[in-house]
């Protein structure tokens, strides 16, 4: 049987936020079945719960952020990824500050706390969404796909125009031993002649060579290189997790990219949601993200056992 899982106590995480430059505490907790992922902000004695939801995304600058009554958590994309790449589907994230740490820009200080904190089985079946019907997202020479599959896989394809990255593609199947192999160390990136203008528009106050793998016309500026020679298409992969997270549950299919970011991610979760492409395998109620429909298309769905 493929059980829900959670953690198996909690983890604290604490350490600077990429555009906030803000000392940031992320505290993660365990959370019973059905219960799914879900942020809460704390301000003194004031909190706001918002769900890891993609109904929740209000801004796609350069990171993923979520927001619910005016509170905004920014930055969630590397620790969704996390979540998700360890097969973890429900926790309770309890969030000091803005945002969430960018730590050395990858997943895997995440990766790492949470193995071995452990990971525990709940008493529920996992919920997962079967594509049977292509769903596309096609903005000028931009795209993101999801198509059946019956293994659940990620192909991403990047292009700039940098001797060092120029064009990259790698195809990759979504397991927790892949995820943590070969996607979860790579880090975020950035261009140095874009770093001042960024920081005028009230981002990255707190990318650092610590962060982030930053490069001149010519060169890679951090002195230990890169971890793969292709790393910056791989953390492209580990956002498309992080953000495709945000639907709520597990999706079988194969999501394919190209010179795609948080913003298509985002539209394509919304277009699922609103689309005759899939069903829910699992069983009990309908799983919350399906709540997310807007309009909610009930015949859309079906449950079967695992």
């Amino acid at each position: 049987m493929n059980l829900q899982k959670t953690i198996r106590k909690e983890i604290i995480f604490k350490g600077v936020g990429l555009h906030s430059g803000a000392m940031c505490e992320v505290i993660l907790k365990p959370a019973p079945s059905d219960a799914g992922i879900t942020f809460t902000r704390t301000e003194g004695a004031h909190k706001t719960a918002i769900p890891a939801l993609s109904r929740y995304v209000i801004d796609t600058t350069l990171s993923t952020t979520l927001g619910k009554n005016g509170v905004t958590i920014q930055t969630v994309e590397h620790l969704m990824a996390a979540l998700w790449g360890l097969d973890i589907d429900t926790v309770e994230i309890e969030v000091r500050g803005p945002e969430i740490p960018i730590l050395d820009g990858s997943s895997e200080p995440f990766v790492k706390k949470i193995k071995k904190a452990g990971i525990q089985e709940l008493d529920q079946l996992k919920k997962v969404f079967v594509i049977t019907r292509p769903v596309a997202i096609v903005e000028g020479d931009r795209y993101c796909y999801l198509l059946s599959s019956r293994t659940p896989k990620m192909t991403c394809s990047i292009e700039f125009p940098h001797a060092l990255v120029q064009k990259q593609k790698l195809e990759i199947k979504l397991d927790p031993k892949s995820f943590v192999q070969e996607i979860s160390r790579a880090r975020t990136f950035c261009f140095l002649k874009d770093v001042e203008l960024l920081k005028q528009k009230g981002l990255i106050r707190g990318g650092s060579l610590e962060c982030a793998i930053v490069l001149d016309e010519k060169k890679i500026l951090n002195p230990e290189g890169v971890r793969f020679k292709d790393e910056f298409v791989r953390h492209k992969i580990l956002d498309s997790i992080g953000d495709m997270a945000l639907f709520g549950m597990k999706i079988l299919g194969h999501f394919i990219s190209h010179k795609a970011g948080h913003e298509l991610h985002a539209k394509l979760i919304r277009k699922v949601l609103t689309q005759e492409c899939g069903y829910i395998l699992g069983e009990g109620a309908l799983e919350r993200a399906v709540q997310d429909r807007v309009p909610f298309q009930e015949s859309l769905f079906q449950s079967a056992s695992v």
